[in-house]
């Protein structure tokens, strides 16, 4: 084989490995399917346990958070593991604090907002998906 073509070979498979695990910036979910929450913000998740939230929130999450937080939700040690994260209102509302707002510290972006691109159904479909794969401790 070509050096050139051995060079490509590993450009590709670098760069499908590389995007193999979500999108960088946040993506919009489409939440068809679920009931509409309305503009305010709940401070609990009103789709536990439901399925649809289930489904649509595993798919978000493969898309908006396992680049850094792990595939099927289970961190490889970069971004904090969230099957640990608390099941009650406590761990909803951290949940929606860190999800609609991100995370900076010293000026460096930890995990971008998600609020303005994510609507609210989409983030709770997210927190329901986690809830179903949370680790009781």
């Amino acid at each position: 084989m070509k050096k050139s073509h051995t060079l490509g070979a590993i450009a590709v498979l670098s760069a499908t490995l590389l995007l193999s695990h979500g999108n960088v910036t946040p993506q919009p979910v489409d939440t068809k399917g679920l009931a509409p929450i309305g503009k305010a913000w709940l401070d609990a998740n009103p789709y536990v346990g439901n399925a649809k939230a289930i489904e649509i929130g595993n798919h978000a999450y493969a898309e908006n958070c396992a680049r850094c937080h792990g595939l099927d939700a289970v961190s490889g040690g970069v971004a904090p593991d969230l099957r640990y994260l608390d099941g009650g209102t406590e761990g909803d509302q951290w949940f929606m604090e860190r999800i609609r707002g991100g995370a900076v510290r010293n000026g460096n972006v930890y995990m971008p907002k998600f609020e303005g691109i994510m609507n609210q159904e989409g983030m709770w479909a997210i927190r329901s998906y986690l809830h179903s794969v949370r680790v009781q401790y």
